[in-house]
């Protein structure tokens, strides 16, 4: 049992340290990249399986030493290792044309691959070395797993990132003392609770200040901070974000996006937020008088509010609160505003209390903690004007680091959620960073057309308006007809402010592209053609994917198509990669990377000891099983926090939630797996009982999950979390069992090929989560799901014919 514990406790490091590791990658360097190095990182599992099955007969008999070594190498590398990839002058955002920054890129991957070596090794020692059932050592595993993924969010919570290294390093340690506890032999129980007594004293003897988070040179915060008289004002973090608020005396913020070329004045002082370094608001101090905040009707964004007297508003993102202060300056006669992140809104919070007037302290403003389309679905009031400022970073947008984010507050389903939500005449308001050529705006124009005509807007086009500035974009929406006296304000605005035309109805071609001059007027030819007739025909032959996005495709950022790039990669010669959509070429790329190297993990020592090479059919029918597994198992899993994300209201707990589900629940399918296969009858197989089972349950749910989703979203969270779990369980379940009982298969005809079937599957769950990434951007999540299932029964046939005529279980 205390063996099964430290597989259970080094599980859930293992687990804890890949979450972590995308954390803070993302803080240092940019999320993109953070997980294009942790898909390579988890190929140390597929190379556990060739160690172990090359060193099987070496490590059997020493199983507690090799396993408590790897333990202990998994938490001192997880740390080191860190602390040395940081050290490395990378920058992922010149790979393009700076040819070191590769050198660096191939250096990095050794360093986050061996803490996941050490650790899978460990794992599928166990597999081969313990004489418990199969089925009770994988089902400790997945258990391990779940805790983990849980425990480092509640690590995540209440400590610095950083800190949670040292969190990750001490249950290392503790799974190398609990397997000298379970060892006959005095020596390994004292130098068990030896290791156990350094894992109690780790919080109080480890550095407090090391590794630390050295955030690139090359982010805004850095860049800042290099600014004299700088000076860090607070700090907090959360699994979400890593949230610093800085004040610049010597060079002053002055962050005002989409502000007119014609304003007189700009924003008063103001406070920089960084979002994990990069992304940045600002808090504005408002205390100056209406004067000082004049130029909020100077940008694009104060749009709307040319056509709307003391409107209730919703504003979805908060941010830094320059929203709110504009529509309070504005007269707004009430503000909800929806923020995300509930660290940033506690530093803006506190920010503000540096200023003599707190705009959330104010009577008619409601700040509200949540995500925006969970938050709308629950409401049963309506709003005059529905907001969406900007979301994200000017750099993060023009370089496409955001190509490949899901995201639901810009979906089809999400603008027709948001029109339900509008009073009669309201205004849904969007405002976006300009790009060249034209793909957010025009996919935003096309998003809304289609939602109107699903709405039974008499006709669409006379619903819509769109300027430009020098850059950004707003498009307006009207729950029903643009009058004349509205059409006639929204052209006094732009006219007053230097504002481009891009859509009005009526509108005459001249009119368009008249300030911020362009070759032709390409934003508002894009957008006539979309609302005409040819709209279809347009989207299909523009260079950009500019067609909405959906609910069960949410990415929005995506425009990447074959067509654009040749056109793109021009850019890189005339120093414009950064505005290259590289997002999809890179996700590709990884996965190429990591076919390419799980191959050469799992194959190349193989064949340099050309003895223990499996080339018999069996071995590979043996390896099909494990991939097609490998691969179905994820694509299961990934759909599903993607369905979870709008019922429960926060990506980051639909990802605790359903991660911890499925791993937990799958983990005592396992555990019963062998129970299962002996209770059945000689004739039936528990491989294709439980392959059965999870067909059906997983094309039921494609069906039921929205009916019920749109049913309970109101509900209370703890209510959504208890059904969600509920709903993951009887599917987890039976996913837990084919591997376990494919395993003991395995294992009762050919004992040596139980690591190689390990480290086949785990580069199969590598490849299948950048795979299920790349189809559902393609074909969205249900196909995904479709897919997933086809592979569950190609490895229900696969196992039916390995080892014909022999008396295995399973």
């Amino acid at each position: 049992m205390t063996r099964l514990l430290a597989i259970a406790v080094l599980s859930a490091a293992i687990l804890g340290y890949e979450v972590l590791l995308v954390r803070l990658l993302a803080i240092v360097q940019w999320h993109h990249f953070a997980a294009m190095v942790i898909s390579i990182a988890l190929l140390g599992f597929g190379a556990s399986g060739t160690a172990v099955y090359l060193l099987q007969d070496w490590a059997k008999p020493r199983f507690a030493a090799v396993f408590a070594g790897c333990a202990l190498a998994f938490a001192s590398t997880a740390v080191v290792c860190f602390a040395l990839a940081q050290a490395l002058p990378f920058n992922p955002l010149a790979l393009l044309w700076e040819a070191r920054q590769l050198v660096y890129l191939l250096a990095l991957y050794p360093l986050f691959l061996l803490p996941f070596l050490f650790g899978a090794t460990a794992i599928a020692l166990a597999f081969v070395s313990l004489e418990t059932a199969v089925g009770r050592v994988y089902g400790a595993n997945l258990l391990g797993s779940g805790a983990g993924a849980l425990g480092i969010l509640g690590a995540l919570t209440l400590l610095p990132p950083d800190a949670c290294l040292w969190v990750i390093a001490g249950l290392g340690a503790a799974a190398a003392g609990l397997t000298g506890l379970a060892e006959r032999t005095a020596r390994a129980r004292r130098l068990g609770l030896g290791m156990l007594a350094v894992v109690v004293a780790l919080p109080l003897s480890a550095p407090t200040s090391w590794p630390g988070l050295r955030v690139s040179e090359y982010k805004g915060l850095s860049k800042t901070l290099d600014i004299p008289d700088v000076e860090i004002l607070a700090e907090g973090s959360s699994p979400l974000s890593f949230v610093t608020l800085v004040q610049s005396p010597s060079v002053p913020f002055r962050h005002a996006p989409g502000l007119s070329l014609a304003a007189v004045g700009g924003p008063p002082p103001q406070l920089g937020l960084f979002t994990d370094g990069g992304g940045f608001s600002a808090v504005t101090d408002p205390s100056g008088g209406p004067d000082s905040l004049a130029y909020l009707g100077d940008m694009t964004s104060a749009l709307p509010y040319s056509l709307l007297e003391r409107p209730r508003v919703l504003l979805l993102g908060a941010g830094g609160g320059d929203g709110v202060l504009q529509a309070l300056r504005h007269g707004a006669a009430e503000v909800d505003a929806v923020e995300l992140d509930a660290v940033l809104a506690a530093l803006v919070r506190g920010a503000e209390r540096r200023f003599s007037a707190p705009i959330y302290d104010r009577p008619a403003v409601r700040l509200h903690i949540a995500e925006a389309r969970a938050f709308v679905a629950r409401q049963r009031q309506r709003w005059d004007l529905i907001q969406i400022p900007l979301l994200d970073s000017f750099g993060a947008a023009l370089a496409g680091g955001q190509s490949l984010a899901e995201s639901h507050t810009y979906t089809l389903e999400a603008f027709e959620d948001y029109l339900g939500h509008l009073s009669p005449g309201g205004l849904l308001a969007v405002t976006r960073w300009l790009k060249l050529p034209p793909r957010d705006s025009l996919k935003l124009f096309a998003t809304a057309l289609t939602a109107l005509e699903r709405s039974a807007i008499a006709v669409p086009p006379r619903s819509l308006a769109m300027i430009r500035g020098w850059n950004t974009t707003t498009l307006l929406v009207k729950n029903g007809a643009l009058t004349p006296d509205e059409i006639a304000a929204i052209r006094d605005f732009a006219a007053r402010r230097w504002f481009d035309l891009v859509y009005l109805p009526g509108m005459d071609a001249a009119e368009a592209n008249r300030w911020t001059l362009l070759e032709a007027p390409l934003f508002h030819d894009a957008a006539r053609a979309l609302a005409g007739p040819e709209r279809a025909d347009f989207i299909a032959g523009y260079k950009f994917d500019i067609a909405p996005a959906s609910d069960d495709r949410p990415y929005f950022s995506d425009f990447f198509t074959w067509r654009a790039l040749p056109d793109l990669l021009q850019l890189v010669g005339q120093g414009g990669a950064g505005l290259l959509e590289w997002g999809y070429p890179l996700l590709l790329a990884t996965l190429l990377q990591a076919v390419l190297l799980g191959g050469l993990l799992i194959l190349l020592p193989l064949c340099l000891k050309r003895s223990a090479f499996p080339r018999d059919a069996e071995s590979l029918r043996v390896a099909g099983y494990f991939l097609a597994l490998g691969l179905a198992f994820l694509f299961v899993e990934i759909a599903f926090i993607q369905r979870f994300v709008l019922f429960l209201g926060h990506p980051l707990t639909a990802l605790a939630v359903v991660l911890a589900g499925f791993l937990v629940f799958a983990g005592l399918g396992s555990a019963f797996a062998e129970r299962l296969a002996g209770a059945l009858p000689r004739r039936l197989r528990a491989v294709d009982l439980a392959v059965a089972a999870i067909a059906a349950t997983a094309l039921c749910y494609l069906w039921l999950l929205p009916l019920l989703f749109d049913r309970l979203i109101a509900a209370p969270d703890a209510v959504k979390i208890g059904l969600s779990l509920l709903l993951i369980a009887p599917l987890a379940v039976f996913m837990g069992m084919p591997f376990p009982l494919g395993l003991a298969r395995v294992r009762a005809a050919r004992p040596r090929l139980v690591p190689w079937a390990w480290g086949v599957n785990g580069c199969a769950s590598v490849v299948s989560a950048l795979l299920a990434k790349m189809l559902a951007v393609h074909l969205g999540f249900a196909i995904v799901v479709a897919i997933a299932i086809g592979l569950y029964a190609v490895a229900a046939l696969a196992l039916r014919r390995s080892f014909a005529g022999e008396t295995v279980p399973g």
